[in-house]
Formats: structure tokens, C-alpha cells, sequence
């Protein structure tokens, strides 16, 4: 069997202790996190399956809720809220960032191992339905969903797909993967660049920027008359 990784998101290092023992004792691998800036660091690091998130993270510290949203926005993993927080005020601000569950403290730990099993469900019945584009990750083939390219951009006679955590590498060119890539999304500005639509942060008539990354325009290609 396949074991998932998780990452706990938490303040209270007993409670973390706890949520992490009873994730250990059901087969999977965990990773701690204390408040949101360590939960981004170790999501770019590692390969998270999952991530369980508590909304208050302590004084002065960003929330739950907010981490949620980046994590929904830059990561496209399942999360799970974990909280003693039950308003409805609460509730439906972290129901608004598309979560898998939502469990209250204190929880049993049936229904902490029920809420994970159902999110690495719903999460892998999801991606069966989403198109794909198989790229080399290192040494391996790996299937990188479309909607986490930012852009491609053409190197010699490979293709760099870049992403918010990496970049892969496919042989191929800028036409051939043109004809694979949904033109609603994709869009081609430049001989050498495709962007992503839903990723441009701004534009002008010479340059687009897309996640912080500044992309040249060419008229050949691209007008923005």
C-alpha cells in the first residue's frame, strides 16, 4: 500500500504529539508544523498528501484559514480543518476555502483516521478527472496536472514546465504540446513561452507576470490591441 503523508499544522505541541501518534499508529508518515511560515516551508519541500490544519495558530501568527487558502491556491492538496473553533461565523469563512472536513476538538480518533481516509479519496477521484500532460521529474515519468503549470517555456529541445514547487521536463515542442493543452488555459505569447491564462498576475504590451515571473510578448504571437 501506498503510505500517505500528512503534515500537521498546530500550535500546541501536546496536541500536535497527540494528532501525530494517532496518525503513526494507522500507518502513515507525518510531518509537524508549528504555525503557517513552517507549514509553507515544509510544503515546498516535501511531497504532502494531506494537510491537517488547526485555525488558530497562536497570537501574532497567521490563521488557519488564511493557510488554507494558500494552500488551496499554490499547492492544490486536500486539508482538513482541525479546531476547537465551531461559530458559524467560523465555520463558513473555512468552509469558503474548500476543505475536505472540518472536525472539533476534542475528536475521536475514528473519526480523525475516517476524515483523512475520505480526503485521499475525494482527492484521487478529483485528479482522475483532471487532464494531465506526463513530464520527467528527475530520473522519472511522472503526470503533472495542467492547472498546476504556471508556464512552459522552450529550452533546445526540451520543454520546462514550471510550476509553484518545481520545474519538470518534457521533450517536446512548443506546438506539439499546444495541440495537448486546452486553449480556454493555455496561451502562447512569445516562439518560446505558453502562460497559463488563470495564472497572469499582470500584463502589459512587451511582458506578462505570472507568479512573480516576468514573461516577454511577442506580436507574432500576442496582442494586447
Amino acid at each position: 500500500m501506498d503510505i500517505k503523508t500528512i503534515l500537521v499544522v498546530e500550535d500546541d505541541f501536546l496536541n500536535r504529539r497527540l494528532t501525530k501518534k494517532i496518525l503513526l499508529e494507522n500507518d502513515y508518515k507525518v510531518f509537524e508544523a508549528k504555525n503557517a511560515s513552517e507549514a509553507i516551508e515544509t510544503l515546498k519541500k516535501e511531497a504532502i498528501d494531506i494537510a491537517i490544519l488547526d485555525i488558530n495558530l497562536g497570537k501574532g501568527e497567521t490563521d488557519g484559514i488564511t493557510l488554507g487558502q494558500q494552500i488551496h491556491d499554490k499547492f492544490q492538496i486536500p486539508f482538513i480543518y482541525l479546531t476547537a473553533y465551531d461559530t458559524s461565523k467560523i465555520i463558513n469563512e473555512a468552509v469558503a476555502t474548500s476543505p475536505y472536513s472540518y472536525l472539533t476538538k476534542p475528536f475521536k480518533n475514528s473519526d480523525l483516521v475516517a476524515s483523512v481516509e475520505i480526503a485521499i479519496i475525494k482527492s484521487a477521484n478529483q485528479k482522475k478527472h483532471k487532464p494531465t500532460i506526463l513530464v520527467k521529474d528527475g530520473e522519472y515519468r511522472v503526470e503533472l496536472l495542467t492547472e498546476e503549470i504556471n508556464h512552459i517555456e522552450s529550452e533546445g529541445n526540451y520543454l520546462l514546465f514550471h510550476t509553484d514547487n518545481k520545474v519538470y521536463k518534457c521533450r517536446s515542442t512548443i506546438s506539439q504540446i499546444m495541440e495537448l493543452l486546452s486553449p480556454s488555459t493555455f496561451l502562447q505569447v512569445h516562439r518560446a513561452f505558453i502562460v497559463n491564462k488563470n495564472k497572469v498576475e499582470k500584463s502589459n504590451a512587451k511582458s506578462m507576470v505570472v507568479r512573480n515571473v516576468q514573461i516577454p510578448i511577442s506580436k507574432n504571437f500576442y496582442s494586447t490591441e
